[in-house]
């Protein structure tokens, strides 16, 4: 199903991918980049895809984009990251930014020459007529931090962002949750029936699994990225072309407060329901509705509920990931028919 590639600044390791193809005008001009979190790898898109397809199978969706897929390195079936070795074990998210962009330029340039030799990667044999593509990001988690900073280091490339429970860039996780240490503190202010020790260890859960400084398997280093990316809301995001053009498209999604916070009661976590409703949650909601100024007003939609999802909405409901895509899609057809 995957395949791999060894980019050129990396060529001794392989990073694992799948290239789907388009169909119609927008598969010679578009790309659209699936973006994994830190613990789902590619596979989880592939229901979004399924549907995706079935619609242009069944003439809903006639134009469409090519459609990619890939484990970061050090991710899923990819290798690990070289640049580990460089950096006392780790890399951080610019390294995972400059990755993505030679990754697209690699596939793209690759994608053209097979058409040029007769094998077109989009259905129908349209000709492709672009250099490089519009970038449509579709994705979860720190895949939406990703999708940002590539829109903000590579400005006017990115045409569209899904942004599906993004990773709240600017906080460390923990001190979403007040400090039963910090002067002043009154236990008043917690849910009846949530205690001080609760708290702690609520706390202490979060600091060892979702800190920035907290290991992962990627070996990923996150401790930057609210330095990088310390407003929700800004700076705002170009628009594709030379000149700026008009704002991307973009919509945000978020989780459904019941089952994220019924989803963290459970396992090692053992979060109180009640202590995630009264402050992640509300947090998470402030900054979902930051990221919606990141375009103009009429470019943004949300944020969105995901009725009935956890923080992977592709997992728990890829008919409506699809379904949001396939907005995205319209509205970028209306635009261009301007």
């Amino acid at each position: 199903m995957f395949e791999t590639i060894h980019l050129p600044h990396k060529p001794g390791t392989p990073l694992s991918y799948r290239l789907l193809p388009g169909q119609g005008p927008l598969s010679t001009t578009h790309l659209i980049v699936f973006l994994n979190g830190l613990i789902v790898p590619q596979i989880s898109w592939q229901p979004t895809i399924d549907c995706i397809q079935r619609w242009a199978e069944n003439g809903h969706r006639s134009n469409y984009p090519l459609l990619l897929t890939y484990d970061r390195y050090g991710q899923g079936e990819s290798g690990r990251d070289p640049a580990d070795e460089q950096h006392g074990g780790s890399h951080d998210i610019n390294e995972v930014i400059s990755d993505l962009h030679a990754l697209v330029q690699e596939l793209w340039k690759t994608k053209t020459k097979e058409i040029s030799n007769g094998q077109p990667l989009q259905k129908g044999g349209q000709a492709a007529n672009q250099e490089t593509p519009k970038l449509i990001f579709v994705a979860n988690s720190i895949g939406c931090v990703i999708a940002r900073l590539y829109a903000e280091t590579y400005p006017g490339v990115a045409e569209a962002l899904l942004l599906l429970d993004s990773n709240i860039a600017n906080s460390d996780q923990v001190s979403m949750f007040p400090d039963p240490d910090a002067p002043g503190f009154d236990p008043a202010i917690l849910p009846d029936d949530v205690t001080v020790e609760d708290l702690r260890r609520t706390r202490a859960a979060y600091a060892s699994h979702f800190h920035p400084s907290a290991p992962n398997p990627e070996h990923l280093d996150r401790r930057n990225i609210a330095s990088l990316l310390p407003y929700s809301d800004s700076p705002k995001l170009r628009g594709v072309g030379e000149d700026g053009g008009k704002r991307p498209w973009i919509t945000v999604v978020g989780h459904d407060w019941e089952v994220f916070a019924e989803e963290g009661s459970r396992g090692s976590m053992n979060v109180p329901k009640s202590l995630t409703n009264a402050f992640v949650n509300p947090a998470w909601a402030r900054y979902n509705e930051g990221l919606t100024h990141l375009t103009d007003a009429e470019r943004a939609r949300g944020p969105v509920i995901a009725t009935g999802c956890g923080h992977f909405i592709q997992r728990d409901d890829p008919d409506l990931v699809a379904l949001l895509t396939d907005d995205l899609l319209s509205k970028i057809e209306a635009s261009e028919k301007r």
